[in-house]
């Protein structure tokens, strides 16, 4: 959308008129009009095409606005992989007792907000492992148990609208602090005490950092799909490149289907969790 390196609504790229020095995104109230020109324009060409199913309905609580569409933004950002990190950046905040010092962030909520959508991704995440699990799904790793027992606490929370104070609830809950990241293909069911991946006053892992001896890891049929595909793909890789390099793609090859391996051999059902 933009030139790399500029904001995401740079006013460079966005501002019509290009009137405007410096640097910065559009103004508040222009951002608010652009919003309402995109829903007009995008049901527009749903109903043109006949897919009324894909058209924005009329908001409840009036226009759009800037305030609403942050909250959508943190919705699908806190739910890609590594994505509370993202959202951490991208509003400025990290849940520590530094960010706390931004008296002007606090008041505009920011700090709620990324509590709750926090809460809501954990929530999914569990909610989904235990779907996954019903219908047959195996588990493995140190922390398998305790994954298959918080996704049985999913049904809950299901569907419930959570405020800022249940998200802080729920965030301090230990049984429910399950994190999923499909990149590095495996779970983090994460007890302070036992994590490997940080330390000092960190309140969620750090799954970018993960250590193969953790014993917060669990790792899903699926992750172990994911594993013997990423080793395909680094064979694959390996037959063109120099031989070091080849040898090196070829081993952490070898590594990962290792991993899988090991998942279906040591695998537990949803049955075996709960005996």
């Amino acid at each position: 959308m933009v030139t790399p390196g500029q904001l995401l609504f740079d006013h460079h790229s966005h501002d019509l008129r290009g009137t405007r020095a410096g640097s910065g995104s559009l103004a508040v109230h222009t951002l608010g009009t652009r919003m309402e020109d995109f829903i007009a324009w995008a049901n527009h060409e749903a109903a043109a095409r006949g897919l009324a199913h894909e058209i924005i309905p009329p908001a409840p609580h009036g226009r759009l606005g800037t305030e609403r569409f942050r909250r959508s933004l943190a919705w699908h950002i806190a739910r890609r992989p590594g994505g509370l990190v993202a959202l951490a950046i991208q509003y400025g905040h990290l849940r520590t007792s530094v960010a706390a010092g931004y008296a002007a962030r606090s008041r505009d909520g920011i700090h709620d907000l990324f509590d709750v959508e926090t809460a809501r991704a954990t929530i999914d995440t569990v909610a989904d492992l235990n779907a996954a699990l019903e219908d047959g799904l195996g588990v493995s790793g140190p922390a398998a148990r305790r994954a298959i027992k918080a996704a049985a606490s999913a049904a809950q929370f299901t569907g419930t609208v959570i405020s800022a104070r249940q998200a802080r609830q729920l965030l301090a809950n230990p049984h429910l602090a399950v994190y999923d990241n499909p990149h590095a293909l495996l779970m983090c069911v994460c007890k302070r005490d036992k994590a490997l991946c940080h330390r000092g006053l960190k309140d969620v892992p750090s799954l970018d950092q993960w250590v193969p001896a953790c014993a917060n890891i669990a790792r899903t049929d699926q992750h172990a799909a994911g594993l013997r595909r990423r080793a395909t793909s680094l064979e694959q890789q390996a037959g063109h490149v120099p031989g070091p390099l080849g040898e090196r793609l070829r081993g952490n090859a070898t590594r990962l289907r290792e991993l899988a391996d090991a998942h279906h051999r040591t695998r537990i059902s949803l049955q075996d969790g709960t005996e």
